[in-house]
């Protein structure tokens, strides 16, 4: 058997972390600061827990924007498929959902945190609450880690503290000060997978209109196309959010420092010349009525005044009045509705971290540190984030099982 390993976090990978080296080290510690263990788990996927992902794994590695190939190990040593094993052999079924989302059967995602902590703790394995301060690190080596006063001893620390998005469940960066105390560099955390502030004040009128089946992109300010998706959006009180959003924003690297162009195409099933067709159908059809009221067939009742408002158009102007060249301004900005990003919302909103300790100072092989000898990362806390749709999850899943196996497995 190998010797003692202390984890530092009981979220998805330190749970996992915990599992896997269960199973050759001696004797595992993991130190969870909150009282019950999971609390971020707990919240994802607005409390069903989208677990992963049921794309080919293959596929995967292009899902994370920043560093997706620092993960070809850790996926190949628990893909997305052993997860599930893992999570219904340990009593939770699962299901999956549009995009690929897997989800457990019940939509209750403290059965997920049940099977994780099923399998995570076995005899061998001990919780520990309480909140490390230190890691103890001699002549380039783990000897243990501090909780207040007390040392605990261990050959190796693996460090799955996660990052600094919602840090009500506590991640509060911890993850970042050890990693700099035993010299690693940092990647400043930022937001990512967050809503985005808007410049424009008719946005905020739109506030709680959510709309599906639309296309969206994003350019830079030099007009160079940064991203473009299609799917679910949703208008707030401060901007933009929603799905296609929140993935989008893992590409506005330098928003705060520049202004994105946001274009949304409301219609993108049609072409311009089709929607114009279709424009002049409902014309005739609703040809004595003023254009506020001729457009319910084609737009959410609340969006409709938001548009003729954009168009130029007088709203109580009757159909049979409108001038081509308006219908076309109206089917412009249909395909075209413009908006001004000028920034993200805190990072106590976002989803996950962009951000963290440096892939190329960690071994993806086994997820231990260039630097310190039986130091480990896995989780958030590393410069790896995904797009939403269970990809962050399995990473964590899948750097905290490597992590836990190469800890375990490697020679004293």
């Amino acid at each position: 058997m190998g010797g003692k390993i202390a984890i530092i976090g009981a979220g998805a990978a330190g749970l996992t972390a915990a599992g896997a080296a269960a199973k050759s080290a001696r004797k595992v510690f993991v130190i969870e600061r909150n009282d019950i263990i999971g609390k971020k788990l707990l919240i994802t996927g607005k409390g069903r827990c989208n677990i992963t992902n049921a794309a080919d794994i293959s596929d995967f590695p292009k899902q994370y924007p920043t560093n997706g190939r620092f993960l070809y190990s850790a996926l190949n040593s628990l893909n997305n498929e052993d997860i599930i094993n893992i999570i219904e052999e340990n009593g939770t079924k699962t299901k999956i959902e549009r995009g690929g989302r897997v989800f457990p059967v019940s939509d209750r995602s403290r059965d997920v945190v049940a099977a994780l902590k099923k399998y995570a703790f076995a005899d061998n394995v001990e919780l520990i609450h309480g909140r490390v301060s230190s890691i103890v690190i001699k002549n380039g080596e783990v000897k243990g880690v501090k909780i207040g006063d007390r040392t605990l001893s261990a050959d190796k620390v693996i460090v799955c503290t996660g990052g600094k998005s919602y840090p009500k469940t506590g991640s509060t960066g911890d993850g970042y000060r050890f990693a700099e105390a035993a010299g690693h560099t940092v990647i400043e955390p930022k937001p990512s997978l967050v809503p985005l502030v808007a410049e424009e004040d008719w946005v905020r009128s739109l506030m709680g209109l959510s709309l599906k089946n639309v296309a969206i992109s994003a350019f830079n300010q030099k007009n160079k196309r940064v991203y473009e998706d299609f799917g679910e959006m949703l208008f707030t009180h401060f901007g933009i959010s929603g799905p296609v959003v929140l993935s989008m924003s893992a590409h506005l690297k330098n928003i705060g420092k520049e202004k994105y162009r946001i274009v949304i195409d409301l219609k993108p099933a049609l072409s311009r010349e089709q929607l114009d067709k279709r424009l002049l159908r409902d014309f005739e059809k609703y040809k004595k009525k003023h254009i506020i009221n001729a457009l319910d067939d084609l737009l959410p009742k609340n969006l409709i005044p938001q548009i003729i408002e954009l168009s130029g158009i007088e709203p109580h102007r009757q159909v049979c009045e409108i001038t081509k060249k308006e219908r076309q301004e109206l089917c412009r900005i249909l395909k075209q509705l413009e908006l001004t990003a000028v920034g993200f919302r805190p990072i106590e909103e976002a989803i996950v971290t962009s951000g963290g300790v440096k892939t190329s100072e960690i071994d993806s092989s086994t997820m231990e540190s260039k630097k310190v000898r039986g130091l480990y990362f896995a989780g958030e806390v590393i410069d790896v984030d995904g797009y939403t749709g269970g990809f962050n999850l399995q990473a964590a899943f899948s750097t905290g099982y490597l992590a836990g196996k190469s800890a375990a497995e490697m020679e004293e």
